[in-house]
This record gives structure tokens, C-alpha cells and sequence, in this order.
């Protein structure tokens, strides 16, 4: 699975993914800081098993902190966007080839309004964020359009023909978009578009486009600044004037100044925490001024930083991801080296037994022969679907 993080230039896009994996990215106020996408692994929080196990877990892929399992997913940040970046502005085209890789996407938009479209500094309040909202959406859906409509007068009336509907044609354009063919069935369906494709006008194509953006790449919104003055009330009015999308507040660098503070063991932090605790003293004093800023300022009104809560749900609502925990020993949890719950894997809702098997080991379905519920002792059989938190012994023949 990959997260992008996108939106137009200067909004703390590359700042919110350097928060969330610490990876140490170019940042700065000034357009086009990120030119090459930057990618790292950041995690997402569930409570982890052990505590019902009543043995101290052994993490091997993920981490667990005070009973918080801390599982890895991969996040990407890609170029900054500009208005008209489908007809190649700015660095558009990088930007649209960069986020095809992604499932999900989480766009920042600076909820000051100190940033204009073309990611230049204003004064705080001046641009409407929810311009940047629109636009985003916009030039996603006109490069997916161009991109489907290649080659289009061909394509179309094939698809027009095909006895089985015009799925697969209309996918052949976009499989390098990450979008497959059940995608398509289910937007076409849904939306009631006809089956005749080649009698499709451009407005019909520009709607088809947004709503497989929608139903292959869903969104959701990190206002960012959320500290800045005037951010709150955009935010209200952000969620007032948009109420079908997904919109949380935060603030990208307070979370990156308490994880790097963490990290330098100064103080202790779990990300998405809504306090932390100084473990040191003797720290400048410009220093100690900026974490009680962050305390009182953003934790305490805020109930966190954030970008750990986005993260979360962008994974579990929007991708609708589960936990599960493999295992070789259904009696004590634990790997054929004796460590407890040592890997925690995310799968899609609905993902069966056989293919944790694969996600596991490619090899692993050939040799599968069935697989075990170890909560409850009983097998289960490779069509079983999973459910979040379940802990599995994959069993294999030879």
C-alpha cells in the first residue's frame, strides 16, 4: 500500500511528510521545493494483541509502544501542484505521473489562506483554501481524462461492442493509473452511464474521470497551520461548504518538532499522543518556549498535533485497511524463533486467509493447506475472510 501526500506547492506538504516518517526532505517557503517525490515509511496505530495475550510482545516488522502496535505503510510526497498542471504548468506532469503509484491520497492545504494558488506568500486570510480543494480535484480529473481519451474514437467503439459491456476497454487506458477493471464496472454501474461509451459527451467523459479519481484514489484533507491565526474559522467553513469530504486540522510542524525532540530523546512522545512528557531539563531555552507553545497551542486545543489521526483514517476509512498478525505456534503467538506476535501485516477488509498466505510469501499458496483462527482454535479454510486484530497460523504442506 502507498499513501501520496499532494497539493499545490508551499502549503507544509513536504513538511507533513517529513513529520510523518523523518525522512529528511528539502523544506522551505518558496515554490518548488520538491521536485524528485520523496518517499518513507510512516505507521499507523492499533492496540496491539499482546496486552490480551498477557505476554510482552516481539515486533519484528512494526514496533509497539506502551501497548500501541505501530504498523509501517509506505507515504509519498510528490511535486507541489499549480492551476493547469494537466497541460503541463509548473511541474504538473511529474506530479500526476509521480501519484499514479499511490491507492490513497492525503492533500494539504494551508488553512491559514497565507499561500495562493500558485504557491506564492500572501497575507494570512487572503486565499480561500477551499480554491485549493477544487483545483486539485479538478486537474486530477481532466489528466485522467486526457489520458482515457487517447487513441479515443478506437477505443470507445470497441468498447461499445464488447457482449461482456465496455469494462475492459475503458481500463486498458488506465491500468498505469493503478485503476483495474472491477473499479470501472462499479463506477459505470453506479453512476448510470451508458454502456455505449463512443456516444459519451465531454462533459459525461470529465464526470466519469472524477468519479474513478474518487473511487480508485480516494482523498482526504489535512488542513494544515491549523495553529496559524484564522485557520480555525477556515476550517469551519471548510467543512460547512464541503460536508461529503474528510477534513481534519493540523499542524505539520509542531508534529515534526515533537518527533525530532522525541527522537533526540528530550522528551517522550508517541505520535498522535494529545501530551508529552520532557525527559530533560537542560534544554535552550528557545527550545522549551516552542514545545510549551506546541503544548498549549495545538495539543491542548486541539487534542493533538493531527497528522497521526489522518494517517489513521486515511488507512482504515478510506483504504479500509485491518490488522492481522501471522503466526507459527497457535498456542503461545509466537514465530518458529519463540518471538510473540513478531509481525503485524495491513490487508484489505475482506482479504481471505489464502491471501495473507501470499502477502506473506508468494511461495506460501502452492503449499497452503489451510489455516487457523488462534483466538477461537478453530481452522479456517482459504476463502475465510479476516477480521482486524486476528491472530493466524498459516499452515503449509512439505
Amino acid at each position: 500500500m502507498l499513501i501520496g501526500v499532494v497539493g499545490g506547492t508551499n502549503t507544509g506538504k513536504t513538511t507533513f511528510f517529513c513529520a510523518s516518517t523523518l525522512v529528511e526532505a528539502e523544506i522551505s517557503n518558496r515554490p518548488f521545493v520538491t521536485i524528485k517525490p520523496n518517499q518513507g515509511t510512516t505507521y499507523v496505530k492499533v492496540k496491539c494483541p499482546h496486552l490480551e495475550f498477557g505476554k510482552e510482545c516481539n515486533p519484528v516488522n512494526s514496533k509497539c509502544v506502551n501497548g500501541v502496535r505501530l504498523i509501517p505503510i509506505a507515504l509519498l510526497d510528490v511535486a507541489g501542484l499549480v492551476p493547469e498542471a494537466h497541460k503541463g504548468k509548473g511541474l504538473g506532469n511529474q506530479f500526476l505521473n509521480d501519484l499514479m503509484q499511490a491507492q490513497a491520497l492525503i492533500h494539504v492545504i494551508d488553512a491559514s489562506g497565507s499561500v495562493d494558488a500558485e504557491g506564492n506568500p500572501v497575507a494570512k486570510g487572503s486565499y480561500d483554501p477551499g480554491e485549493s480543494i477544487k483545483f486539485l480535484e479538478k486537474e486530477i480529473a481532466y489528466w485522467i481524462k486526457g489520458i482515457l481519451t487517447k487513441n479515443w474514437g478506437k477505443t470507445s467503439k470497441q468498447a461499445a461492442i464488447d457482449s461482456k459491456g465496455p469494462y475492459e476497454g475503458l481500463t486498458k487506458n488506465l491500468t498505469g493509473l493503478g485503476i483495474n477493471e472491477e473499479e470501472v464496472k462499479q463506477v459505470v454501474k453506479r453512476e448510470g452511464f451508458s454502456l455505449k461509451p463512443d456516444s459519451w459527451s465531454e462533459e459525461e467523459l470529465l464526470e466519469f474521470s472524477e468519479k474513478i479519481r474518487a473511487k480508485s484514489k480516494p482523498i482526504i484533507i489535512a488542513a494544515n497551520k491549523i495553529d496559524v491565526e484564522g485557520a480555525e474559522e477556515n476550517l469551519k467553513k471548510l467543512r460547512k461548504d464541503f460536508p461529503d469530504y474528510r477534513i481534519f486540522g493540523c499542524s505539520a510542524e509542531s508534529e515534526l518538532a515533537l518527533r525530532k525532540a522525541a527522537k533526540a530523546g528530550i522528551i517522550d512522545y508517541v505520535p498522535g499522543e494529545k501530551e508529552f512528557k520532557l525527559l530533560k531539563e537542560d534544554i535552550p531555552e528557545k527550545q522549551a518556549k516552542a514545545l510549551e507553545f506546541i503544548r498549549s497551542n495545538v495539543l491542548e486545543k486541539n487534542e493533538g498535533t493531527g497528522v497521526q489521526e489522518i494517517i489513521n483514517k486515511t488507512a482504515f476509512e478510506l483504504l479500509d485497511l485491518i490488522a492481522v498478525y501471522p503466526v507459527q505456534d497457535q498456542h503461545k503467538w509466537t514465530s518458529g524463533t519463540g518471538a510473540v506476535l513478531p509481525d503485524a501485516f495491513l490487508v484489505r477488509r475482506g482479504s481471505t486467509a489464502i491471501e495473507l498466505a501470499e502477502k506473506i510469501h508468494t511461495d506460501f499458496v502452492d503449499r497452503f493447506i489451510g489455516a487457523i483462527d488462534c483466538r477461537s482454535g478453530q481452522k479456517i479454510g482459504k476463502d475465510h475472510e479476516l477480521k482486524d486484530g486476528d491472530v493466524v497460523k498459516i499452515m503449509l504442506k512439505g
